[in-house]
């Protein structure tokens, strides 16, 4: 049996600018942190040859290329692997359409944990790179390139997308009371909506493909993202709020559809009660809510949203790991 491990994300600023239809053409960057939720995956041995995957349903196939779970069958065929398998997966968070990045943190395990099944070894970057190939390029996801290298490296990391789609990974490297600072600012609440990425990536995508001003928009959030790195590399933590809300008030101007009357009524509340900035996690339209205020404005803020449930998130400075293994 092997089972793997793999943190969820928070992304901060930039977010967009790792979809292929822009940094092909202008480059990336976005900063963002792994959390301690996780998704675990567990591969076992059959006493058959059939494939067994337990998600939200169970499917038993026969073959790798009858298994109905696009991740699950594309991960085995890229790595050649057959039958006589059971896998199976959970997370700590719900795990779809969160903001967290969990679909990517699922194929980022799920590989990590083929890979120690079949007695090999993956980097980091192999298992983002692989991840990447199979959610964009084989099941054909609209999505971008940064869920698989937070989820696969972990940390506090400044990650760019370069026109040749090569991907620099750069942990930031600031005082320990800097990263204190941060953490015990944020706080983040779950909204109760879910939603799929996919559309609104799809517009997204759409959009900075044709229209220059939303070029200029995402220009603009790369620069947040460049000017976040240098503020913590300074140990500027108080920069952060500001930073990320501007970047949110940018992000809304690209299309239609990642913000909603109601998220920006908690977000007004929020800053109401002292937040200094806040932004949706992920794609938009729902998850998770970050904020980030002063920790003596706290409780006010989650009085203001009280009808959403608070989250304790923590950074995680380990990517996705091998946990247990028995042969």
């Amino acid at each position: 049996m092997i089972i793997s491990r793999t943190p969820l994300r928070m992304s901060f600023v930039g977010g967009g600018s790792d979809l292929p239809v822009y940094y092909r053409r202008f480059g990336g960057a976005v900063l963002s942190t792994a959390v301690n939720q996780f998704v675990y995956v567990t591969i076992n041995k059959k006493f058959d040859d059939h494939i067994r995957v337990g998600y939200s349903r169970t499917e038993n196939a026969r073959s790798v290329a009858r298994i109905k779970h696009p991740l699950v069958r594309e991960a085995m065929k890229m790595l050649g692997l057959t039958g006589g398998v059971e896998i199976t997966s959970v997370a700590d968070i719900p795990a779809r359409g969160t903001g967290l990045g969990s679909s990517s943190t699922f194929t980022v395990g799920l590989l990590h944990a083929l890979h120690a099944y079949a007695g090999r070894f993956a980097s980091a970057e192999q298992l983002a790179r692989e991840a990447a190939c199979i959610e964009i390029e084989k099941c054909g996801e609209p999505i971008g390139l940064q869920d698989q290298y937070a989820a696969a490296y972990g940390g506090l990391n400044f990650i760019q997308f370069h026109r040749d789609d090569t991907v620099s990974v750069e942990p930031i490297i600031c005082q320990a009371a800097t990263i204190a600072q941060l953490q015990a600012g944020i706080l983040v609440f779950y909204t109760g909506i879910t939603r799929s990425a996919s559309s609104i990536l799809q517009h997204q995508q759409t959009a900075m493909d044709t229209e220059k001003q939303k070029q200029r928009v995402m220009e603009k959030m790369v620069e947040l993202a460049h000017r976040l790195r240098g503020d913590l590399q300074m140990n500027r933590a108080d920069a952060f709020g500001e930073i990320i809300h501007e970047g949110w008030l940018l992000k809304k101007s690209l299309t239609a559809g990642i913000s909603s009357d109601v998220i920006d009524d908690w977000y007004a509340k929020a800053r109401r009660a002292g937040a200094v900035g806040g932004k949706l996690l992920g794609a938009g339209a729902g998850g998770f809510l970050m904020f980030y205020a002063p920790p003596e404005r706290h409780e006010a803020i989650t009085a203001a949203l009280g009808k959403l449930r608070r989250m304790d998130f923590r950074f995680e400075p380990q990517g996705s790991r091998i946990i247990f293994v028995h042969r």
